[in-house]
Parts: C-alpha cells; sequence; structure tokens
C-alpha cells in the first residue's frame, strides 16, 4: 500500500501530525519553518501561522483550544482569533535546546520531549505538565525524543528515543504518572530507517514513521514483530496520526531537513504531507486539562 500527496508543503521538518475532529482537518508543523499549518477536508484550504518560536507538537485542550509546544515552552493558540498565550516556561535556561515530540495521556497531562538544536547525544529530556502546568522531569539523557503513545488498557507507555532505533515501554500508573522501564518493546533494523512519530490503532498495534526509511511501519509492540508497510515516496517520514471522519486514514508528514540539491531534484516532493486510507481505525488523541 502507498500513500497519496495530499498537500505540497515543501516543510523543512514537518512534524506534529495531529487530526482535528471538530473541524474535519489536518494540522502540522514545519518546525525550522516557524509555521502551523491547517488543511481542512470539506474544501481542501489550507490555512497557515507564522510564529515567532520553533512549533513542534500539537493537542487539543478540554475547551477545544489548541495547545502548541514550542522553542521554550507551551502555549495555547486560537485558530479563530489568532491568539497566543503562553502557559508556562520549559527550559528557557537552555537556549540550544527546543521540544520536539508528545502526547497527552489518560488523566489529561501532557508529556513532552526537548532536544539540542544540533543533536547533541543526552542532551534532551521527557517531561510531563500537569493540568496547573507544574513541569516534572521523567527522563534524560535523550538525544532525539519523538513518538509516544499508551498501550490499550493504559497500563504502558511507549516512547521512543530515535537514535536508538527502538520502542522503549514503560510501566505506567495513570492516576500518579509515575512511570519505570520495562523493556525494548521493538528494535528497528538499521535497514528500516530510525524511528520517529508513532501512533496507535485499535487493535494496540503501533504505527511508526521511519526516517530514511520511506514509510510508516506497523509493529506489534507485543512480540517485536514487523506486521505491514505504508510507502511513502520520500525518504524523511517524520510523523503520523490517525484521521478522517471514521479515523480509518492516516495523515503523514515529511522534510527535507539538509537535502542537497541532487536530493531534492530526486525527492521534490519531500517536505509535503501525504495521506492513506486503512481497513483498521486509530484511537482518538486525550485532550489536555482537567474534565
Amino acid at each position: 500500500m502507498t500513500a497519496s500527496l495530499l498537500y505540497r508543503s515543501n516543510c523543512s521538518l514537518g512534524e506534529g501530525a495531529f487530526w482535528h475532529e471538530a473541524r474535519q482537518s489536518f494540522l502540522w508543523v514545519d518546525i525550522d519553518g516557524k509555521m502551523l499549518y491547517e488543511y481542512i477536508i470539506k474544501n481542501k484550504k489550507v490555512n497557515q501561522w507564522q510564529f515567532e518560536h520553533r512549533p513542534s507538537m500539537i493537542a487539543l485542550d478540554v475547551q477545544g483550544q489548541c495547545i502548541i509546544t514550542f522553542q521554550g515552552g507551551v502555549g495555547r493558540f486560537d485558530l479563530t482569533s489568532e491568539r497566543l498565550d503562553w502557559l508556562t516556561c520549559l527550559e528557557r535556561d537552555t537556549p540550544d535546546n527546543r521540544t520536539n515530540d508528545g502526547a497527552v495521556d489518560s488523566e489529561g497531562r501532557l508529556w513532552i520531549g526537548t532536544m539540542h538544536t544540533r543533536f547533541t547525544k543526552g542532551a534532551g529530556s521527557l517531561y510531563c505538565i500537569d493540568h496547573d502546568f507544574k513541569v516534572t522531569k521523567k527522563i534524560e539523557g535523550l538525544t532525539i525524543p519523538n513518538g509516544l503513545t499508551w498501550s490499550l488498557n493504559n497500563r504502558t507507555m511507549y516512547h521512543v528515543d530515535s537514535p536508538t532505533r527502538s520502542v522503549r515501554a514503560y510501566s505506567f500508573d495513570s492516576k500518579t504518572g509515575s512511570i519505570v522501564f520495562n523493556r525494548i518493546a521493538i528494535s528497528i533494523p538499521t535497514e528500516l530507517g530510525s524511528p520517529d512519530g508513532m501512533c496507535i490503532d485499535e487493535e494496540g498495534m503501533l504505527w511508526i514513521a521511519q526516517w530514511n526509511g520511506f514509510g510508516i511501519y506497523r509493529w506489534n509492540p507485543d512480540n517485536g514483530r514487523l506486521l505491514d508497510r505504508i510507502e511513502v515516496p520520500v525518504p524523511q517520514v517524520s510523523c503520523c496520526a490517525f484521521g478522517g471522519p471514521n479515523y480509518d486514514q492516516l495523515f503523514i508528514t515529511t522534510a527535507r531537513e539538509n537535502f542537497t540539491p541532487e536530493l531534492l531534484t530526486k525527492h521534490p516532493d519531500s517536505g509535503s504531507v501525504y495521506i492513506v486510507k486503512l481497513g483498521i481505525r486509530g484511537v482518538r488523541k486525550n485532550f489536555f486539562g482537567r474534565f
């Protein structure tokens, strides 16, 4: 199965794939371009917003407003009024670090990773931000923290640190937010690229965007086996999210980071977003905040 081109966005570093159910639209960011994009499915209209800081990840709060992580912190952005309110700071004392990927857990806490802008080994961390914007560091010594999701029974948290080429499983206590490393759930061979963004389907299988792997790969986290592959015709596949009216479509972001002219000529649609309809549904995202 091969993904189809949805929109030529020419992002340097497309990321943050997110389905906005209320608006029936797909949101994503260009981290290096400091842009937020929205593709409205019904009329194929594309909205764009420029920011002063690098955005990396998108969620919704319990009021339906966009929560966006930025280099230096977290903000709430109103897509209608275009007002951005800064909610909390994050690693402002480490200006060479930026946020990367993350997710919201079942209790409405935001988990977000940070990394060095020049990929310094071990310079990143994983943080948990609660409803009152209290920030707690959960894991340190990370390099490129990426895909993050939870098992269907909510007892396991899966997390990617891309250079390790693995998905780590942590025992997860939803009430307290505590995590304890359990095992390596998936190990990815070098020839399949590096794991990046990740989401989970209704059968508990993980769909992983694999950077320099030309695709989205479906893995079983219980036994580590590769089950399926969605081909994407560009190398730097960065993030994926289920969406669409029936949650059976997969939206995919890509990048063209540090491309040579020759590589861009060979893969001109790098940095675009892609879509594929699957025979399985994904799991809806959690909302940030207290219900």
